[in-house]
């Protein structure tokens, strides 16, 4: 691989999948893409000759600019949710099959957050993305050892605050419709039902007036406060669980991904930012 055509057309075969890897290390699709912007911007202008494993050399060099970028971010809100990535129920489009195939839950990405920046791109380029701890290691300024023992911290984190979903996704659906069935009614106690007892709401506004609310009695009142807008919910993939996004005369006006844990729901991760959700791409939505 000699000259800058050959690794740019490598870039391109698998920007679908450094996309994937750089969105999973920044929670944010329009940072996912500047990142990619900034990897190719530095191996072009390097112009490396014969690159060894050139797929794996790439997710390295993305895996890179995505720490330099976690080191200098600032804090993150509590309420802060990651962009959310929305799919019809029906089968996806081939263009975004890479993007979502392996999608994670928002309450992972959630979870991602809460970690150091080393830990966060350990467990994604090694968990997620099978990169051996030998080429994870430079990047992270650590010996292979260490490296394997950033990805194990994160691993046990990641664990903790983020509970294996529901696989079935027509379970996920009957409950969100018993969810949205009960908030149209106004029936508080059919929501609790439906909640965990340690539900959470992280609702994620962009302003002063986000707020995190726990417990399945103070999420359902949330949900009653705001039940004006169910009618005008709509049932989609939302990272690859199926959640909610809420569409008053066609425009956006939240997106929500949902946990949902041996029948009931755990978390829900809800956008509310206008500026963000107007980034976002909105395939079709099923009442």
């Amino acid at each position: 691989m000699n000259g800058t055509e050959p690794l740019a057309e490598r870039f391109q075969e698998q920007r679908a999948r450094l996309r994937a890897v750089a969105y999973r290390l920044l929670g944010s699709l329009s940072e996912a893409e500047e990142a990619l912007q900034e990897a190719w911007a530095g191996l072009s202008r390097n112009a490396p000759g014969e690159l060894p494993d050139p797929d794996g050399r790439l997710v390295t060099v993305v895996g890179r600019v995505c720490l330099d970028r976690l080191r200098s971010r600032a804090g993150r809100r509590d309420t802060f949710v990651p962009d959310p990535v929305i799919a019809p129920l029906s089968p996806a489009d081939p263009e975004q099959e890479v993007l979502y195939a392996d999608a994670v839950g928002l309450a992972l990405l959630v979870a991602l957050e809460g970690l150091e920046p080393e830990e966060r791109l350990a467990f994604v380029l090694h968990d997620l993305f099978a990169v051996p701890f030998d080429d994870l290691a430079p990047v992270v300024e650590r010996t292979p050892a260490a490296a394997r023992q950033l990805a194990g911290r994160a691993r046990r984190r990641v664990r903790k605050a983020a509970p294996a979903a529901e696989p079935d996704p027509d379970r996920q659906r009957e409950v969100l419709e018993a969810f949205l069935a009960a908030a149209r009614a106004g029936d508080l106690e059919a929501l609790v039902a439906v909640l965990h007892p340690d539900a959470v709401l992280r609702a994620d506004s962009g302003a002063p007036a986000s707020r995190s609310v726990r417990g399945a009695r103070a999420v359902a009142e949330q949900a009653i406060r705001f039940r004006q807008f169910t009618d005008c919910a709509r049932l989609a993939l939302v990272n690859g669980e199926v959640g909610i996004v809420n569409l008053p005369e066609g425009r956006p006006l939240s997106v929500a991904g949902v946990t949902v844990v041996e029948g009931r729901i755990v978390a829900l991760h809800l956008l509310a930012d206008p500026e963000r959700l107007a980034r976002l791409d909105l395939p079709g939505t099923a009442r």
